[in-house]
Protein backbone atom coordinates (compact mmCIF):
# COMPACT_ATOMS: atom_id res chain seq x y z
CA UNK A 1 0.00 0.00 0.00
CA UNK A 2 1.25 3.43 -0.87
CA UNK A 3 0.18 6.89 0.11
CA UNK A 4 -1.09 7.38 -3.44
CA UNK A 5 -3.80 4.79 -2.76
CA UNK A 6 -5.23 6.74 0.14
CA UNK A 7 -8.75 8.17 -0.23
CA UNK A 8 -9.35 11.86 -0.29
CA UNK A 9 -9.86 13.38 3.12
CA UNK A 10 -13.30 14.66 2.29
CA UNK A 11 -16.86 13.40 1.99
CA UNK A 12 -18.36 12.38 -1.31
CA UNK A 13 -20.72 14.85 -3.02
CA UNK A 14 -24.40 14.39 -2.34
CA UNK A 15 -26.52 12.91 -5.09
CA UNK A 16 -29.55 14.67 -6.46
CA UNK A 17 -33.12 13.90 -5.47
CA UNK A 18 -34.71 13.36 -2.10
CA UNK A 19 -34.26 10.16 -0.10
CA UNK A 20 -37.35 8.21 0.95
CA UNK A 21 -39.11 9.54 4.04
CA UNK A 22 -37.34 8.44 7.22
CA UNK A 23 -34.11 7.59 5.40
CA UNK A 24 -31.08 9.83 5.84
CA UNK A 25 -28.13 8.93 3.63
CA UNK A 26 -25.07 11.15 3.49
CA UNK A 27 -23.95 9.96 0.08
CA UNK A 28 -24.21 7.33 -2.61
CA UNK A 29 -20.84 5.97 -1.45
CA UNK A 30 -22.21 5.34 2.03
CA UNK A 31 -25.24 3.57 0.58
CA UNK A 32 -23.06 1.33 -1.55
CA UNK A 33 -20.83 0.60 1.45
CA UNK A 34 -23.86 -0.48 3.45
CA UNK A 35 -25.13 -2.69 0.65
CA UNK A 36 -21.65 -4.15 0.19
CA UNK A 37 -21.28 -4.85 3.88
CA UNK A 38 -24.52 -6.85 3.86
CA UNK A 39 -23.62 -8.76 0.69
CA UNK A 40 -20.18 -9.62 2.08
CA UNK A 41 -21.86 -11.54 4.89
CA UNK A 42 -23.72 -13.82 2.45
CA UNK A 43 -22.00 -16.64 0.56
CA UNK A 44 -22.81 -17.73 -3.00
CA UNK A 45 -25.17 -20.46 -1.79
CA UNK A 46 -27.18 -17.95 0.22
CA UNK A 47 -25.93 -18.94 3.68
CA UNK A 48 -24.68 -16.30 6.05
CA UNK A 49 -20.91 -16.10 6.41
CA UNK A 50 -19.41 -15.79 9.87
CA UNK A 51 -18.45 -12.26 10.84
CA UNK A 52 -14.71 -11.53 10.68
CA UNK A 53 -12.76 -11.28 13.94
CA UNK A 54 -13.39 -7.97 15.64
CA UNK A 55 -10.79 -5.23 15.45
CA UNK A 56 -10.13 -3.80 18.91
CA UNK A 57 -8.21 -0.54 18.69
CA UNK A 58 -6.21 -0.18 21.90
CA UNK A 59 -5.57 3.44 22.85
CA UNK A 60 -3.43 4.58 25.74
CA UNK A 61 -5.98 7.02 27.15
CA UNK A 62 -5.59 10.70 27.97
CA UNK A 63 -7.08 13.37 30.20
CA UNK A 64 -7.15 15.69 27.18
CA UNK A 65 -10.63 15.45 25.59
CA UNK A 66 -9.11 16.12 22.16
CA UNK A 67 -7.44 12.70 22.30
CA UNK A 68 -10.69 10.77 22.68
CA UNK A 69 -12.33 12.86 19.96
CA UNK A 70 -9.42 12.06 17.62
CA UNK A 71 -9.65 8.34 18.30
CA UNK A 72 -13.39 8.31 17.66
CA UNK A 73 -12.83 10.03 14.31
CA UNK A 74 -10.22 7.40 13.50
CA UNK A 75 -12.69 4.63 14.35
CA UNK A 76 -15.21 6.17 11.96
CA UNK A 77 -12.61 6.18 9.18
CA UNK A 78 -11.83 2.50 9.80
CA UNK A 79 -15.52 1.58 9.63
CA UNK A 80 -15.89 3.49 6.37
CA UNK A 81 -12.90 1.67 4.87
CA UNK A 82 -13.98 -1.80 6.00
CA UNK A 83 -17.79 -2.05 6.15
CA UNK A 84 -18.96 -5.15 7.98
CA UNK A 85 -15.89 -5.34 10.21
CA UNK A 86 -16.79 -5.12 13.91
CA UNK A 87 -14.65 -2.32 15.35
CA UNK A 88 -14.28 -1.61 19.06
CA UNK A 89 -12.22 0.67 21.29
CA UNK A 90 -10.46 -0.16 24.53
CA UNK A 91 -8.12 2.02 26.60
CA UNK A 92 -5.17 1.01 28.73
CA UNK A 93 -5.98 3.72 31.27
CA UNK A 94 -7.64 7.10 31.90
CA UNK A 95 -10.57 6.73 29.49
CA UNK A 96 -13.54 4.44 29.14
CA UNK A 97 -14.09 1.89 27.87
CA UNK A 98 -11.08 0.20 29.44
CA UNK A 99 -9.59 -2.67 27.47
CA UNK A 100 -10.68 -5.46 29.88
CA UNK A 101 -14.27 -4.20 29.70
CA UNK A 102 -14.21 -4.13 25.91
CA UNK A 103 -12.84 -7.67 25.76
CA UNK A 104 -15.41 -8.88 28.29
CA UNK A 105 -18.14 -7.58 26.00
CA UNK A 106 -16.85 -9.80 23.18
CA UNK A 107 -17.53 -12.98 25.16
CA UNK A 108 -15.79 -15.94 23.52
CA UNK A 109 -15.60 -14.34 20.09
CA UNK A 110 -12.48 -13.69 18.03
CA UNK A 111 -10.62 -10.39 18.06
CA UNK A 112 -7.43 -8.74 16.88
CA UNK A 113 -6.02 -6.14 19.24
CA UNK A 114 -4.27 -3.34 17.35
CA UNK A 115 -2.23 -1.03 19.60
CA UNK A 116 -2.65 2.65 18.78
CA UNK A 117 1.00 2.97 19.79
CA UNK A 118 4.00 3.93 17.71
CA UNK A 119 6.70 1.62 19.05
CA UNK A 120 7.40 -1.39 21.19
CA UNK A 121 7.42 -0.85 24.94
CA UNK A 122 5.84 -1.91 28.21
CA UNK A 123 2.25 -1.44 27.08
CA UNK A 124 2.80 -3.49 23.92
CA UNK A 125 4.86 -6.19 25.60
CA UNK A 126 3.03 -6.54 28.92
CA UNK A 127 -0.20 -4.59 29.47
CA UNK A 128 -2.00 -5.51 26.25
CA UNK A 129 -0.99 -9.21 26.15
CA UNK A 130 -1.91 -9.62 29.82
CA UNK A 131 -5.36 -8.15 29.20
CA UNK A 132 -5.76 -10.47 26.22
CA UNK A 133 -4.68 -13.51 28.27
CA UNK A 134 -7.23 -12.71 30.96
CA UNK A 135 -10.12 -12.42 28.50
CA UNK A 136 -12.40 -15.23 27.35
CA UNK A 137 -12.16 -13.99 23.78
CA UNK A 138 -9.82 -15.70 21.33
CA UNK A 139 -7.32 -12.98 20.52
CA UNK A 140 -4.35 -12.01 18.46
CA UNK A 141 -2.24 -8.96 19.31
CA UNK A 142 -0.98 -7.03 16.30
CA UNK A 143 2.30 -5.16 16.05
CA UNK A 144 2.42 -1.50 17.07
CA UNK A 145 1.91 0.98 14.26
CA UNK A 146 5.53 2.02 13.98
CA UNK A 147 7.89 2.10 12.36
CA UNK A 148 6.21 2.14 8.96
CA UNK A 149 6.47 4.23 5.75
CA UNK A 150 2.85 5.38 6.11
CA UNK A 151 3.77 7.06 9.39
CA UNK A 152 6.65 8.82 7.68
CA UNK A 153 4.38 10.14 4.95
CA UNK A 154 1.91 11.32 7.58
CA UNK A 155 4.69 13.11 9.47
CA UNK A 156 5.79 14.74 6.21
CA UNK A 157 2.26 15.94 5.43
CA UNK A 158 1.77 17.30 8.94
CA UNK A 159 5.06 19.21 8.67
CA UNK A 160 4.01 20.60 5.29
CA UNK A 161 0.69 21.73 6.78
CA UNK A 162 2.65 23.55 9.49
CA UNK A 163 4.76 25.45 6.96
CA UNK A 164 7.69 23.18 6.15
CA UNK A 165 9.17 23.61 2.71
CA UNK A 166 12.14 21.93 1.11
CA UNK A 167 15.38 23.94 1.44
CA UNK A 168 15.77 26.24 -1.53
CA UNK A 169 19.54 25.87 -1.81
CA UNK A 170 22.50 24.15 -0.20
CA UNK A 171 23.00 26.89 2.37
CA UNK A 172 19.41 26.56 3.59
CA UNK A 173 19.70 22.80 3.63
CA UNK A 174 22.77 23.01 5.85
CA UNK A 175 20.85 25.29 8.20
CA UNK A 176 17.81 23.01 8.44
CA UNK A 177 16.92 20.13 10.73
CA UNK A 178 13.99 18.40 12.40
CA UNK A 179 13.39 17.09 15.89
CA UNK A 180 11.13 14.03 16.01
CA UNK A 181 9.29 14.46 19.31
CA UNK A 182 7.99 11.18 20.78
CA UNK A 183 6.48 10.20 24.11
CA UNK A 184 9.47 8.21 25.36
CA UNK A 185 9.92 4.87 27.11
CA UNK A 186 12.46 3.11 29.30
CA UNK A 187 12.31 0.12 26.97
CA UNK A 188 15.33 0.17 24.62
CA UNK A 189 13.25 -1.36 21.81
CA UNK A 190 11.06 1.74 21.82
CA UNK A 191 14.10 3.92 21.20
CA UNK A 192 15.19 1.60 18.38
CA UNK A 193 11.80 1.97 16.71
CA UNK A 194 11.77 5.76 17.10
CA UNK A 195 15.29 6.08 15.72
CA UNK A 196 14.26 4.03 12.71
CA UNK A 197 11.35 6.36 12.06
CA UNK A 198 13.70 9.34 12.42
CA UNK A 199 16.03 7.81 9.85
CA UNK A 200 13.21 7.24 7.38
CA UNK A 201 11.96 10.80 7.85
CA UNK A 202 15.49 12.15 7.32
CA UNK A 203 15.63 10.31 3.99
CA UNK A 204 12.25 11.78 3.06
CA UNK A 205 13.20 15.37 3.98
CA UNK A 206 16.87 15.38 3.04
CA UNK A 207 17.91 16.96 6.36
CA UNK A 208 18.99 15.52 9.73
CA UNK A 209 16.21 14.31 12.03
CA UNK A 210 17.01 13.82 15.71
CA UNK A 211 14.66 11.81 17.93
CA UNK A 212 13.71 13.42 21.25
CA UNK A 213 11.36 12.49 24.05
CA UNK A 214 8.77 14.05 26.31
CA UNK A 215 9.54 11.70 29.21
CA UNK A 216 11.46 8.61 30.38
CA UNK A 217 14.26 8.95 27.82
CA UNK A 218 16.84 11.39 26.51
CA UNK A 219 17.37 13.74 24.83
CA UNK A 220 14.51 16.13 25.48
CA UNK A 221 13.23 18.33 22.68
CA UNK A 222 15.14 21.43 23.93
CA UNK A 223 18.32 19.33 24.15
CA UNK A 224 17.87 18.07 20.61
CA UNK A 225 17.23 21.61 19.36
CA UNK A 226 20.47 22.76 21.01
CA UNK A 227 22.36 19.83 19.50
CA UNK A 228 21.23 20.82 16.03
CA UNK A 229 22.07 24.49 16.71
CA UNK A 230 25.58 23.45 17.73
CA UNK A 231 25.93 21.98 14.24
CA UNK A 232 24.84 25.26 12.66
CA UNK A 233 21.25 24.21 12.07
CA UNK A 234 18.93 26.99 13.25
CA UNK A 235 16.00 26.39 10.88
CA UNK A 236 14.58 23.61 13.06
CA UNK A 237 11.08 22.17 13.00
CA UNK A 238 9.50 19.82 15.54
CA UNK A 239 7.63 16.85 14.08
CA UNK A 240 5.00 15.68 16.58
CA UNK A 241 5.22 11.90 16.71
CA UNK A 242 2.08 11.46 18.80
CA UNK A 243 -1.15 9.72 17.87
CA UNK A 244 -3.35 12.49 19.27
CA UNK A 245 -3.19 15.90 20.97
CA UNK A 246 -2.32 15.94 24.66
CA UNK A 247 0.02 17.33 27.27
CA UNK A 248 3.17 15.81 25.79
CA UNK A 249 2.49 17.04 22.26
CA UNK A 250 1.65 20.53 23.54
CA UNK A 251 4.84 20.77 25.63
CA UNK A 252 7.03 19.52 22.78
CA UNK A 253 5.48 21.94 20.29
CA UNK A 254 6.12 24.83 22.70
CA UNK A 255 9.85 24.05 22.54
CA UNK A 256 10.02 24.47 18.76
CA UNK A 257 12.27 27.36 17.68
CA UNK A 258 10.47 27.61 14.35
CA UNK A 259 7.41 25.47 13.45
CA UNK A 260 5.81 22.42 15.05
CA UNK A 261 3.50 20.02 13.27
CA UNK A 262 0.21 18.68 14.57
CA UNK A 263 0.08 15.11 15.91
CA UNK A 264 -0.62 12.27 13.49
CA UNK A 265 -4.27 12.30 14.53
CA UNK A 266 -7.01 10.89 12.32
CA UNK A 267 -5.07 11.26 9.08
CA UNK A 268 -6.51 8.83 6.47
CA UNK A 269 -3.25 6.88 6.28
CA UNK A 270 -3.52 6.09 9.99
CA UNK A 271 -6.76 4.19 9.36
CA UNK A 272 -5.11 2.32 6.49
CA UNK A 273 -2.15 1.41 8.69
CA UNK A 274 -4.41 0.12 11.49
CA UNK A 275 -6.20 -2.15 9.01
CA UNK A 276 -2.83 -3.26 7.64
CA UNK A 277 -1.73 -4.33 11.13
CA UNK A 278 -5.07 -6.11 11.60
CA UNK A 279 -4.61 -8.01 8.34
CA UNK A 280 -1.01 -8.89 9.22
CA UNK A 281 -2.10 -10.38 12.52
CA UNK A 282 -4.82 -12.45 10.83
CA UNK A 283 -2.28 -13.75 8.31
CA UNK A 284 -0.41 -15.56 11.08
CA UNK A 285 -1.48 -19.18 11.35
CA UNK A 286 -1.33 -19.46 15.16
CA UNK A 287 -3.62 -17.54 17.51
CA UNK A 288 -1.40 -15.79 20.01
CA UNK A 289 -1.34 -12.95 22.47
CA UNK A 290 2.29 -12.07 21.74
CA UNK A 291 2.65 -8.99 19.51
CA UNK A 292 4.67 -9.34 16.36
CA UNK A 293 7.59 -7.04 15.64
CA UNK A 294 6.63 -3.96 13.69
CA UNK A 295 7.40 -4.16 9.99
CA UNK A 296 6.21 -2.68 6.74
Amino acid sequence: MTASNLPRDESQPRTGGQPPRGVHLDSTAQLMNRIGSQLSLVSLNGTRRPAPPALVLVGHGSRDPRALSTVRTLLARIRDLRPGLPVHLGHIELNEPLLPDTLAGLGTGEAVLVPLLLSRGYHVKRDIPEAADAARAHTRVAAPLGPHPLLVETLYERLTEAGWRAPRDEAERRASGVVLAAAGSRDPDAAVDTRRTAGLLAERLGVPVLPAYASAAAPTVPEAVRALAARGRHRVAVASYFTAPGRFSTECAAAAPWIASAPLGAHPSMAHLILHRYDQALATSITTTTPALASA
